[in-house]
């Protein structure tokens, strides 16, 4: 039986659909089993045959975690402490989903699984410090990192900038910061695909869509796909802006490109095309509403 902590969520809804059509057996949990009240998770895990923990949950607010780090670090490394050590507790595997901010974003090459981390910012450093966390307690544990996630169930930047072209007809974005934009529905494709292979090569592991891009060139297919598939009546501009020219409370990452060769040979993903699942995405979208 697989827990999916996290259900209700852009991925976890989305693992949840695709755990049921796979037939393999779960339960979900949501705010309703406090990750950060070790007891609730000792409670929810009782009396039932749990061999995987997927841990969907997290604090993802970047700039509001500049102002709230102590909530952040409470869900994103206590409570993933917590679900680590009950998983130790029961003798079931964990897979912890965590992120490219916990790399300094100055790289030029897409970091390696083992790279020392180094993160800018306190969503960063919060993330990092769930992950060493999770390390100690589980042993047991695959450490998934993604990247510019969007997807059907949960605010996103596709959602965002659909709606901006169609209000303004324009829209500003900035062009100098690099990475993989990732369908929530293949990253979740590819956690049931890992539970699914009872695998032992605990460690670190990254999944994104394959190719790289800049949220400029990002948007500007967004704007294509949106026209093409009837989501927009209208073309839409779409500018280029310096980060320097779009303030944040953060610093973000210029470079979060993530390997996944680690993940290709242990599992045999072959993650799809950023802009082909992109493009099945707003499909769906104009397709089924």
């Amino acid at each position: 039986m697989i827990w999916l902590i996290g259900n209700k969520g852009m991925l976890g809804t989305e693992l949840g659909l695709i755990l049921a059509a796979k037939g393999l057996e779960h339960f979900g949990s949501d705010r309703e089993c406090d990750i950060t009240d070790l007891a609730a998770l000792r409670s929810g895990a009782r009396g039932k045959r749990i061999e995987w923990i997927v841990n969907c949950s997290a604090y993802t607010a970047v700039d509001k975690a500049e102002e709230e780090e102590a909530l952040a670090r409470r869900i994103n490394a206590t409570g993933a402490e917590n679900i680590a050590i009950v998983a130790s507790e029961i003798g079931a595997r964990m897979i912890h989903i965590s992120t490219d901010y916990v790399f300094g974003g100055e790289g030029t090459r897409p970091y390696l699984e083992d790279e020392p981390v180094a993160p800018a910012g306190a969503y960063g450093r919060t993330k990092a410090e769930g992950e060493a966390l999770v390390r100690s307690a589980c042993p047991r544990h695959f450490i998934l990192r993604t990247a510019w996630l969007y997807g059907r169930y949960g605010k996103n930047f596709v959602y965002t900038m659909l709606r901006l072209m169609g209000e303004k007809g324009e829209v500003d974005v900035v062009s100098d910061q690099r990475g993989s934009p990732t369908w929530a529905h293949d990253l979740a494709a590819a956690i049931a695909t890992i539970a699914e292979s009872r695998s032992e090569a605990y460690g670190n592991y990254h999944y994104t869509n394959s190719g790289e891009t800049n949220w400029f060139e990002f948007a500007r297919e967004i704007e294509r796909l949106g026209g093409k598939y009837g989501l927009l009546k209208k073309g839409a501009t779409v500018r280029p802006l310096t980060s320097a020219q779009y303030p944040s409370k953060v610093k973000r990452p210029s470079y979060s490109v993530l390997s996944k060769e680690k993940t290709e040979r242990a599992f045999g993903i072959a993650p799809p095309p950023w802009q082909a699942s992109l493009e099945a995405f707003i499909a769906d979208l104009a397709n089924n509403g």
